[in-house]
């Protein structure tokens, strides 16, 4: 979006529980720092749950307030678009058939958010899951709306990831891997549960060339809140791994792109 020429309004400063400004007054791509909606506020339950649902989410560093983004374009994975790389597909299932890999859904949340929060995003060189952050996503996650995809091998916690569920959409946050491709089975498995789950769309949030080679694509800010509310007043997923999911993955999806 363009602003008129003249000077940049302040950045809105936000009480405890006063509203989210709309989304069309984030910074754009002329303005210093694109996306860039707001500062302040409370990392609660309800005000984090506001957020979401209206495209909007927190991303700070430690010497930073609570600020709050809402990018434009959006990079978004819709599962049917997921690439599954030939060389993933086959160690994914050998491990399977070997019985070395177990998903597994919030069995060590915790555990996870913290691994997560000691791997910086790019660009950066701290982690933007600071303290405030965990104790908001664990007080999220006991609240049911936050969970834990994680790929153990050999009975040992290889990797993960954690994600944000409203309604039947889904909000990718972080991952990390002890084990190379760990993550990405993680993924995998979300991607699975997506499908057998009817979910329409993962937002990814950030443009990255890794996510691109996976499938995830960008989206006007506009379409991706046109698609979000429909999904939000769907009935949440059970947030239960079924080994049955992984039949929604090995088979292609009529609408999913031939493998690269």
């Amino acid at each position: 979006m363009s602003h008129p020429p003249g000077p940049r309004p302040a950045l809105p400063w936000l009480q405890p529980g006063q509203p989210f400004p709309p989304v069309e007054q984030a910074w754009g791509a002329g303005d210093p720092i694109p996306g860039l909606l707001a500062a302040g506020g409370a990392l609660d339950c309800a005000s984090l749950e506001r957020a979401y649902a209206s495209g909007i989410f927190p991303w700070f560093s430690g010497e930073q307030p609570i600020l709050w983004w809402s990018p434009d374009p959006r990079m978004v994975l819709r599962p049917a678009d997921f690439r599954l790389h030939p060389s993933l597909r086959k160690e994914l299932r050998r491990g399977l058939r070997q019985g070395r890999i177990e998903i597994r859904i919030d069995s060590a949340f915790e555990h996870v958010l913290r691994a997560c929060a000691g791997v910086p995003r790019a660009g950066q060189r701290g982690s933007w899951i600071v303290p405030p952050m965990i104790e908001a996503y664990l007080a999220w996650h006991r609240a049911g709306a936050v969970h834990s995809v994680e790929t153990w091998w050999d009975g040992e916690l290889a990797g993960a990831l954690y994600c944000v569920n409203l309604g039947r959409m889904v909000f990718g946050e972080s991952m990390f891997s002890r084990r190379p491709n760990a993550s990405k089975i993680a993924l995998a498995a979300l991607v699975a549960c997506a499908r057998a789950w009817q979910v329409p769309l993962i937002d990814c949030q950030q443009d990255t060339a890794h996510l691109a080679s996976l499938g995830a694509r960008t989206l006007p800010r506009s379409e991706f809140l046109q698609l979000v509310q429909p999904a939000l007043a769907a009935p949440a997923p059970p947030w239960q791994f079924d080994p049955l999911h992984w039949q929604a993955l090995f088979e292609p999806s009529p609408s999913s792109h031939p493998p690269p």
